[in-house]
Formats: structure tokens, sequence, C-alpha cells
């Protein structure tokens, strides 16, 4: 693991040189074709060195991190301080490769919060609004509150059991206080519903790489780490997980209604994503192999078309100066060659077949009836509620009038890339998975 990781490392003086910059986004694909080519050993912990490994959970996990990292690049065009954008985004790559691949739970912990900084450097720094600047304290108050408490059952369970490493970590309390603390901060980063606020603050306010880091990686280290917190201490999430599953099944129905609402695109992706985890949570709470396939699957699926989408909202905010509904109108007749992928990203976040998305909610709507038979009818409203913001993202978006019917806006082949990398996987991750069932 460690040469990934050295790598990765020594790769860092290439973002100070302006003429390396295909090279680095090629030696992101390289890393992550050796990543491919240790699959081989990810059953159980391989590939072991210096408290790092691979595991199931974590291997495509970490595809997912070099793969976003990559197409971060391609969005970086066009922004001033190149360098120290990219040198940011490598920051952030790292913190995120040690988070995914660690055996102890500190370094976990601390890479955990390291991804703050950088993330935080990235928005204040190339934001849009001054509002950026209470984006940023959003962001810092919720992850330094959550996860405060964690540090120091951390340092106790060190001081109890003489050791932090995930494979002999097994607690034995009953307290629901020990219980709030573990899955509290890892709810905050999902986020869960009532603990999300700080998502749309710093979606709509971080530059496009940022929003396709926030949606595509940083979610996913909630999801990661809930499942290395529920192999810790099995007990208390069957004694306790009625309430994160309460709350994820009404909170994603409500905030599917806020979508409605939205005047903004960024913000109502950003929502859609609190939407999508609280369909993550809801799966992991019933701890069923189907429901534990379905979320990770569903985080993967996540990935990809929600940062597809950032981009593509993006892409419309270069040409029309404007993310609002209210003027954006019409933009099939000013920028036609993005209706089809605009309108596959939109369906494939409802969970369209034959998207990723798809099976994910199909295992994760199979978990939860075995786990609660009246879920059935909470599934449907929140399905429905996705289709309803999916289709209310497209249409008030390219349908109606444009404003200046003179005006005509084509699609770059680099910008035809970019979206294109993000909707292949979701297609062919299902067949890959059909021909291994």
């Amino acid at each position: 693991m460690m040469k990934v990781f050295m790598y990765v490392i020594l790769m860092i003086p290439m973002c100070f040189i302006m003429t390396c910059m295909t090279m680095l986004q090629l030696s992101y694909l390289v890393i992550l074709l050796m990543i491919i080519y240790m699959m081989n050993c990810v059953e159980f912990f391989g590939f072991i060195s210096y408290n790092l490994g691979l595991d199931v959970y974590s291997y495509y996990l970490i595809c997912l991190s070099f793969m976003i990292g990559s197409l971060m690049f391609i969005s970086m065009i066009g922004c001033y301080s190149v360098s120290m954008f990219s040198f940011l985004n490598f920051l952030l790559t790292i913190s995120l490769l040690i988070n995914f691949s660690s055996l102890n739970f500190l370094y976990m912990y601390i890479s955990f919060e390291f991804v703050l900084v950088p993330l935080m450097v990235l928005i204040l720094g190339w934001g849009y609004q001054p509002e950026r600047l209470m984006s940023g304290m959003y962001l810092f108050f919720y992850t330094a509150f959550a996860s405060l408490p964690l540090l120091i059952l951390i340092l106790y369970m060190n001081y109890t059991y003489n050791s932090l490493f995930f494979d002999y970590l097994i607690l034995e309390s009953k307290m629901f206080v020990v219980h709030l603390i573990l899955v509290l901060v890892f709810m905050v980063k999902f986020p869960m519903y009532l603990m999300h606020y700080w998502l749309p603050k710093a979606h709509v306010q971080a530059p496009v790489s940022g929003s396709m880091i926030l949606a595509g990686l940083m979610l996913k280290i909630g999801g990661y780490g809930l499942i290395r917190v529920m192999m810790i201490y099995e007990y208390l999430f069957i004694e306790y997980s009625y309430i994160w599953f309460t709350f994820s099944v009404v909170g994603s129905f409500l905030v599917g209604l806020i979508c409605l609402v939205q005047g903004d695109m960024k913000c109502l992706i950003a929502y859609s994503s609190v939407s999508h985890m609280g369909m993550v949570i809801m799966g992991m709470m019933t701890m069923s192999f189907w429901g534990f396939l379905g979320s990770y699957l569903l985080m993967l699926g996540h990935g990809f078309c929600s940062s597809g989408l950032f981009y593509m909202a993006n892409m419309l905010y270069t040409r029309t100066l404007s993310r609002s509904f209210y003027l954006n109108k019409g933009l099939m007749t000013y920028i036609p060659s993005s209706s089809l992928v605009w309108f596959l990203l939109c369906s494939f976040n409802m969970s369209c077949p034959p998207s990723l998305n798809f099976i994910s909610e199909f295992m994760i709507l199979i978990s939860i009836m075995s786990f609660w038979s009246y879920s059935l009818y909470w599934f449907a409203l929140i399905s429905f509620m996705c289709a309803c913001f999916s289709y209310y993202l497209y249409s008030y978006s390219f349908h109606g009038v444009y404003h200046n019917m003179y005006s005509f806006s084509m699609i770059t082949v680099m910008e035809y890339l970019c979206v294109f990398m993000h909707l292949i996987p979701l297609v062919f991750i299902p067949v890959f998975i059909m021909s291994l069932l």
C-alpha cells in the first residue's frame, strides 16, 4: 500500500510546474490502474504496510477517489492559480487515501478531520460569493463539535484495550452515550437530516471541483466510518438502529419536499444528496446483507451521478452566469448538445434502470421491508419525491422559452469527456455486478 501512497506524495512537486498538468492527470489514471491490479487480494485486509491496507470495503471507495480526482483536473481548466488549486486537490486525495486504507482508528480519525482543512481553503479561496465565509464556518463548527467527543472516546479505547486496530476492537459498553458519540460524527458527514445544514451552504459556495469532491467523496467518508464502527460493536447497533432509521425515513421525504421549492440548481442537487444519503442510512441500519450491499452500491452510484450533475450545473453557469431556475429557461435552444447528458444524469439521479442507483435502491427496498413492513409506503413516497425533483431540475432549466433566441453555445470535447466518464460507470458497474451474481 505504501507504493501507492509514496507515488501520490512524490507527485506533489508536479503541481507547481504548469507544463505538467496533463502528466498529473495521467499519473492519477496510472495509480487507478495499479489499484485495479490489486483486486485479487481484497477479500480481507491485503497489501498491509505501515498500518495501511486494503479490504473489500475500502477498495472501491479508493478507486472512486482517484476516478473523481482525475476528473477534477478537467474541471480546473480556466480557474486562477491552477498550481495551488491542484496542490489542494492532491492534499484531499492523500487524506482520503489514508482514511480509506487505515487499519488504525486513530489514523482514520486524523485523516477524517484533515480533509476539512484543504476543503475550507478551496471554498474560501475559490468560492463564488461573500457568503463562502459563513459556509466555511458552518462546515468547521459542525465537524468540530461532533468529532471532539470521538477523540476522547478513541483515547479511552486505547487506554482500555491497548489497541486501536479495527480487528482487535470489540466494545462491550451498552451505554447510549457511547453509541451517540461514535455514530454522530459520521452522521454529520453523511449528512443525516437535521445535521445537514452545512451541506447546501458548502456546496453552493464551493468551486466546481469542491462540489465534485464534496458530493463524490466527502459524503462517502461518513458511510465508510459507519461501516467500520458497526464492526466494532454490533450489539448497540441492533439495539438503537431504529432511531437513525426513523430520522432517515422521515428526513428523506421532507428533504424531497424542500428540493421542490429551490430556485438554485446547485442547492437542489445538494439537497438531493441529503435525500439519497438518507436511503443509504436506512439500508445500513437494517444490518442485513442486501441492505449493506445496496447502501454501499448507492454510495458509489451517487458519487458518480451527483458529481456529474454538479459539473454540468457549473458548465451551464459558465455560459449563462446564473444558476437560477428563473433565469435559466429554454436551455435546449441555447445549448442543445448538452440536453441528452443532462437528461441522463437527472434520470439516473431518480434511479431509472439500467443505472447502478436502480439496483442499489432495489436492494435497499428488500432490506427495509424485512426491517419494518410499513417502510414500503415511505420508500414509495421518497422515490416519488426523487422523481419529482429530478424532473423539476431537467424540465425547468431546459424547457420553456430562452430569453434571447439568437444565442447559441456548444460543449467542448473536454467537457463531453468529463460528463461521459461520470455516466459510463453508472451503466457498466451494474452489468459487472449481474455477471458476478
